[in-house]
């Protein structure tokens, strides 16, 4: 599968390379706004082995229906910012490219865009892509729907320079219709990120526990994703719509 991507900062420097090391999958080009890596390879930067070209090139220098005539892609992966989708709309709703979109916030304008563009194509949006993440939730909402009563309380832990409560956590509160007041954050060190789900049941306790090692697990992430919807018709598609069919019994 030929792959563009979006965006080119640590996080996307982490999937461009777990892109390169998978077989099943081709590296066409990088788009990003600055120009001090243009036309670049990938893989000589990075200085991964890889036979694919990986070009880099610039918002600024070029526009997508250029960069998609010159380079044909079946998939784009966005981890740019939530202006990113502008850059791609009309052409990969026209040429029925796939879209995974990993930007972790969208306005309504941008949303409805992409209900939009997956009216034409297979779109995918997640704001944490990881699939650790998103199987805790997944798990995290089912036990609760078992037990409706059950304590439930939150807490991430981050390296000590992270600001704010933490998006994921956020998440995790919200969908289990719980007040952010149930998130309890910690930082200290260099910790990555650690997401814990604690259900105080009577005499007994259930953890949930996810822990980031590396940025290379959004780069996992996203290829699960894309062979999951390697057989979807157009629509838009969430990470509950790809899990589910895994928890089906029988």
């Amino acid at each position: 599968m030929k792959v563009g991507l979006i965006g080119f900062g640590k996080t996307g420097k982490a999937v461009a390379t777990v892109i390169l090391q998978n077989e099943e999958f081709s590296l066409e080009w990088v788009l990003r706004r600055s120009t001090l890596l243009e036309n670049r390879s990938v893989p000589e930067f990075l200085g991964v082995e890889s036979e694919e070209p990986g070009l880099i090139y610039s918002t600024s220098k070029i526009k997508m229906p250029e960069l998609l005539d010159k380079h044909p892609v079946d998939l784009i992966i966005d981890f740019s910012s939530e202006t990113g989708i502008y850059n791609y709309y009309d052409i990969a709703g026209e040429r029925r490219v796939k879209v995974i979109s990993a930007v972790s916030h969208y306005g309504e304008a941008e949303q409805e865009l992409l209900k939009k563009l997956s009216e034409k194509t297979v779109v995918f949006w997640s704001p944490n892509i990881t699939l650790g993440v998103n199987y805790l939730l997944f798990a995290a909402k089912f036990l609760q729907k078992i037990a409706p009563w059950v304590d439930i309380e939150i807490i991430e832990e981050h390296f000590k320079e992270k600001k704010g409560v933490s998006g994921t956590a956020i998440k995790i509160a919200e969908a289990l219709d719980l007040k952010k007041s149930v998130i309890n954050s910690v930082r200290a060190g260099g910790i990555v990120g650690r997401h814990e789900v604690i259900f105080g049941f009577p005499s007994q306790t259930v953890r949930l526990i996810h822990e980031s090692i590396s940025r290379e697990a959004f780069g996992n992430g996203v290829l699960f994703i894309a062979q999951n919807l390697a057989s979807k018709k157009k629509g838009l598609y969430n990470f509950e719509d790809v899990l589910l069919p895994y928890f089906a019994t029988g």
